[in-house]
């Protein structure tokens, strides 16, 4: 057990040490940086979390963060709104986005399906995506850009089963991406290439 010399020093530490992956060696590395830095920047930095925390909303389209009801690449006229990709959260909406190989929509289902860890298909946004897909003729066609894993390809299944009723391509990322990957971590050139030579997802790809 860490002995401190400040209550204070500590209570940040603890503090710190509850973020992902944040052990409490490197969450005192963390706050003794923080302790040198000078008060506006200290300032900046509680400002910016104390606005993402009252401001950030969700957009009603995608589900993915964004600073109005409208995210902005739902709204913009630039984008393919014949193109639905699936993905898990908005780590993979910033990959995809940085590889410049996709222009179409997004849909964000918030995790994916995982009954080790208690989430099931009503706690993902499956059911909005349904929504979004009902009466909706512009889309024509619906990517799965889902993590390569066991959860991943049974999220993908799931899917596939709700949304075969529409009359649209479902297809899924080509297998660039190496089984058990997460689409966060994989390159810019392998994951848009993956994009790019997706293929028709069909029963043979159920797991």
């Amino acid at each position: 057990m860490e002995h401190f010399s400040s209550k204070l020093l500590q209570t940040a530490v603890e503090e710190f040490s509850r973020l992902p992956g944040i052990g409490k060696k490197t969450a005192l590395r963390l706050v003794l940086h923080m302790l040198k830095q000078d008060s506006d920047t200290i300032g900046r930095f509680s400002e910016a979390l104390m606005q993402l925390h009252k401001k950030v909303v969700y957009c009603k389209e995608c589900h993915n963060i964004s600073d109005n009801i409208l995210c902005e690449i739902c709204s913009s006229s630039r984008r393919d709104r014949s193109l639905i990709c699936v993905v898990e959260d908005i780590r993979d909406v910033i990959a995809i986005e940085n590889t410049g190989q996709y222009h179409g929509l997004y849909h964000v289902l918030g995790g994916i399906i995982s009954p080790m860890d208690g989430i099931g298909p009503a706690d993902l946004t499956i059911g909005a995506l349904a929504e979004r897909l009902t009466g909706n003729e512009e889309v024509k066609e619906v990517i799965f850009a889902l993590s390569t894993t066991m959860e991943g390809d049974t999220t993908n299944f799931y899917l596939f089963k709700k949304l075969k009723v529409f009359d649209l391509k479902i297809s899924v990322i080509a297998r660039g991406i190496a089984i058990g990957d997460e689409l966060e971590y994989a390159d810019e050139v392998t994951l848009g290439r993956s994009i790019i030579y997706r293929t028709e997802y069909d029963k043979t790809s159920q797991p």
